[in-house]
C-alpha cells in the first residue's frame, strides 16, 4: 500500500487531497493484494470549495459561445482516446470487468465527447409567431448554473462523460461526485479534461461517500441541478432533498430487465444475447438481463442451449485475454449477490448452475461468482423481483405472449426490455404493450446507441431522459423572448 499511486480531488483548475487528510484505498476485485490507488476521503469543507469554484467559473462559462465550449470537448475527446489503454486498464483493475469490456466503453466515452462537442453548434431555439405583426418572439435556452452530478462504480467512463459532456456543452459547470470504488478512473477522466484546457472551476471532482459527498450536493442551495445514477434507495433521498429546495434533478435507477423468447424464435440467437445481455460485465449493468420468459414449447431446448454455453464461459481476472466474466466489484456486492441466490434457492427456486464463490487458484484472493441460473422461479419470488447485480438469470416459462408480457410487466421496475421473434405481429403487441423505456427486438436488453434517448418508466427513472438530443431538456431551461422596436 505504500507504493500505491495517489490521487486527488481535482478542484478549481488543481489537484488536492482531502482537507482531512483522510484517504481509503481503491482494491483490484480480482486480487484484493493489489492496491489500484489511493484516493481522498473528502469532507463537506471539499465540496463547499468545489461549489465555490464551480459558481466563480460559471459566469465567464456560460458566455463562452457554444462552439468554442464544443471545441474543448473535442480536445478532451482526443486526449481520452489516446489514453485508451490505460485508462481501460485502470477499470479492469478498478472494478472487473474485462479489459476489452473497459477498452469498448472508453472509446464510448470517446465518442460521447465528440457527439456533445457537435451539439454546440446546433439550434438552441425557434422563432414562434407573436400577435404582434410589429415584434419577434422567440425562444432560446439556458444552463441552469451549477449542476451536480453523482455516478456509480459499473460504467466509470461512459455514465460520468454522458452527463458531464451535456452539462458542459450547453454551459453549465460541474461538481462530479464518482463512486470511490472507481475513484482512480475518474481522477484519469479529469485529467483529460484538464488537459484539454478546461478553464478553472468549469469541472470539479470531489471524491468521497455517498452520505457526506453525495448527500451533499443534494442538499446544496448552490447546486441548481442533479443528475444521478445508482440504486432506488439513493436515488430517492436526492429526488426528496432536491425537491425540498427547488433544485432540479434527474434519476436513472434500477432495473429488473426481461427477455422474452417465443417460439418461433431463432433459438442460437436469443441464447447467446441472454448470455450476453445478463452475464457481461458480471451482470452489473442497469440494462442487464435478469428475467428469462420462455414460450414453453421450447424452454427445454432453450434450456439446455443456454446451460451448455454457460458452462464454456472462462471467469477470471479481466486482464486475462482469455477472460470472458470477470470478478463482481467489490467483497460487499459479492456478498449481496450471494445473499440473493440463498434466498432463491430458500424460496424454492431450482438451482441448475453455479450459485457459488469461486475461489480456485487465484480466483481465492478474488470475489468471483460462478454464473447462475435459476429455473422454476415465480413471481412471489425475491430473485423474480429484486435487482440483483450479479452474474444470476431466472428462468420463467409462459404459456403464451400475452402471459409472457404480464410476467415481463410485473415489476416496479421498466428500463430494458427485449424480445426474440419473428412474427411481426408479436414484434409489434410487445412494442405497444411492453412498460420498458427501452425495448429491443432479436437484440439483447443491454446497450443503448448514444444519440438515443436512455432512461426508464416507473421506478427506474424519474422520468427524465439521457444522451441524445433528449439530454437538452434537462441541463437547460427554456427562455421566452419577445422583442418589440
Amino acid at each position: 500500500m505504500a507504493n500505491a499511486p495517489v490521487f486527488q480531488n481535482y478542484i478549481n483548475g488543481e489537484w488536492r487531497g482531502s482537507s482531512t487528510g483522510d484517504t481509503v484505498a481503491s482494491v483490484n476485485p480480482a486480487n484484493r493484494h493489489d492496491i489500484v490507488g489511493i484516493v481522498p476521503n473528502s469532507s463537506r469543507d471539499d465540496l463547499e470549495s468545489a461549489v465555490a469554484a464551480a459558481d466563480a467559473a460559471r459566469t465567464s462559462w456560460r458566455k463562452l459561445a457554444g462552439p468554442a465550449r464544443g471545441q474543448l470537448l473535442y480536445k478532451a475527446a482526443d486526449i481520452l482516446e489516446s489514453r485508451i489503454d490505460d485508462i481501460a486498464e485502470t477499470m479492469t483493475r478498478e472494478m472487473g470487468k474485462t479489459f476489452g469490456e473497459a477498452k469498448g466503453e472508453t472509446a464510448r466515452g470517446v465518442a460521447l465527447l465528440r457527439y456533445y462537442a457537435g451539439e454546440g453548434m446546433r439550434k438552441v431555439g425557434d422563432v414562434i409567431p407573436a400577435t404582434d405583426a410589429s415584434a419577434l418572439m422567440f425562444t432560446t435556452r439556458v444552463p441552469l448554473g451549477v449542476v451536480g452530478v453523482i455516478t456509480p462504480w459499473n460504467f466509470p467512463v461512459a455514465i460520468p462523460v454522458w452527463k458531464i459532456a451535456p452539462a458542459l456543452v450547453y454551459g453549465n459547470t460541474v461538481v462530479w461526485k464518482p463512486a470511490t470504488e472507481t475513484a482512480v478512473t475518474a481522477a484519469k477522466v479529469a485529467a483529460c479534461f484538464h488537459d484539454a484546457g478546461l478553464p478553472a472551476g468549469v469541472l470539479n471532482l470531489v471524491i468521497g461517500s455517498g452520505s457526506v459527498i453525495g448527500q451533499g450536493i443534494a442538499d446544496h442551495p448552490g447546486i441548481h441541478g442533479v443528475t444521478f445514477t445508482g440504486s432506488n434507495a439513493v436515488g430517492k433521498r436526492i429526488a426528496q432533498a432536491a425537491l425540498a429546495r427547488g433544485a432540479k434533478y434527474q434519476l436513472e435507477m434500477g432495473g429488473k430487465n426481461p427477455v422474452i423468447v417465443l417460439k418461433d424464435a431463432d433459438l442460437e440467437l436469443a441464447v447467446n444475447a441472454t448470455i450476453s445481455g445478463g452475464l457481461r460485465s458480471t451482470g452489473q449493468k442497469c440494462t442487464a438481463t435478469s428475467r428469462v420468459i420462455v414460450e414453453k414449447e421450447i424452454f427445454p431446448a432453450f434450456r439446455e442451449k443456454l446451460l451448455e454455453k454457460i458452462a464454456a464461459l472462462k471467469v477470471g481476472d479481466g486482464m486475462e485475454a482469455s477472460t470472458w466474466l470477470g470478478p463482481c466489484a467489490s467483497e460487499s456486492q459479492m456478498e449481496t449477490v450471494l445473499g440473493y441466490i440463498r434466498k432463491g434457492v430458500e424460496e424454492g427456486a431450482e438451482l441448475l448452475c453455479g450459485g457459488e464463490r469461486l475461489q480456485e487458484g487465484k480466483m481465492a484472493d478474488g470475489f468471483f461468482v460462478a454464473p447462475t441460473v435459476f429455473d422454476r422461479v415465480t413471481p412471489e419470488m425475491t430473485i423474480f423481483r429484486e435487482e440483483i447485480f450479479g452474474p444470476v438469470l431466472a428462468l420463467v416459462q409462459a404459456e403464451n405472449l400475452e402471459e409472457a408480457l404480464r410476467l415481463a410487466n410485473d415489476s416496479e421496475y421498466g428500463l430494458s426490455a427485449s424480445i426474440f421473434t419473428r412474427d411481426i405481429g408479436s414484434i409489434l403487441t410487445f412494442i405497444q404493450d411492453m412498460d420498458a423505456g427501452l425495448v429491443r427486438v432479436n437484440e439483447e436488453t443491454a446497450g443503448v446507441e448514444l444519440q438515443a434517448p436512455f432512461g426508464g418508466m416507473k421506478n427506474s427513472s424519474s422520468h427524465s431522459r439521457e444522451q441524445g438530443t433528449a439530454a437538452i431538456e434537462f441541463y437547460t431551461a427554456i427562455k421566452t423572448v419577445f422583442v418589440k422596436g
